[in-house]
């Protein structure tokens, strides 16, 4: 993809989204001037197709990287954030395709990157922010993993699993997001810990997340017991560090 002069690229990845993507892009041009990149791997209901006719009927600049299979939202979000980085510097924003991100936020978090932040974070948990249609198991599971995550990693972030966030350019390289492996809960958990290890300035804006109404969540026991995981090795890992640093002393 090719710099256009948009301060912007928001990268959305994508499987089976043929019943919100439409809707979604429509959301985002209606709010907020920027470069789409979807990134979608070989959806079978077409969802790559349905943008692609949907940019040459509506135009604006949006692109699809077509993948040739479902690789997990990890490497869908290293590939794309990679792609707009080749092009020059960009705010990078990442978003889900489910509609449980309301494009409404965009600028704000935008805004926040331009003004200084290297990170700015659709926060559910912070005064203002909320979460909608949410079974209680759930929102218990996301709130304590929250919790957690920060606890174990001193991260100071109150929602540090968000999908929904964007990052300065210059941030991305400072912590080589192509060398982040983690998916799904454990890629929002890993860049938040390099972005604070790295001295970030992070800022969270209060949003409000949906529940998806339209197709199937993602979310699995996998994803969940990954992120759970990647939190003990993080801190493992930041014990031996701080060790090695010290001089091995106790």
């Amino acid at each position: 993809m090719e710099s256009n002069g948009r301060r912007a690229v928001v990268v959305i990845p994508t499987y089976n989204e043929a019943g919100n993507v439409e809707r979604l892009l429509e959301g985002i041009r209606a709010v907020v001037d920027v470069e789409i990149l979807v990134v979608d791997d070989a959806s079978p209901d077409g969802t790559a197709d349905i943008v692609e006719r949907y940019a040459e009927r509506c135009g604006g600049d949006i692109t699809v990287l077509r993948r040739p299979g479902k690789s997990g939202l990890g490497t869908a979000y290293r590939a794309g954030f990679s792609e707009v980085l080749r092009a020059g510097d960009r705010i990078c924003v990442q978003m889900d395709a489910d509609l449980s991100h309301d494009p409404a936020y965009l600028p704000a978090l935008i805004s926040a990157v331009e003004l200084g932040a290297d990170a700015s974070l659709g926060s559910r948990y912070v005064p203002g922010g909320r979460i909608e249609n949410w079974p209680r198991l759930r929102l218990f599971l996301s709130r304590w993993g929250n919790r957690y995550a920060a606890g174990m990693l001193g991260l100071a972030v109150n929602d540090a699993t968000s999908g929904y966030r964007a990052y300065s350019p210059h941030l991305l390289r400072r912590i080589d997001v192509g060398s982040v492996r983690a998916e799904g809960y454990g890629f929002q958990i890993e860049m938040t810990h390099r972005a604070v290890r790295s001295g970030a300035r992070i800022v969270e804006v209060p949003i409000t997340f949906v529940d998806r109404v339209v197709g199937e969540s993602k979310l699995s026991h996998h994803i969940i017991n990954e992120a759970f995981g990647l939190v003990n090795r993080l801190w493992f890992t930041d014990r031996l560090l701080r060790r090695f640093r010290s001089g091995g002393r106790r």
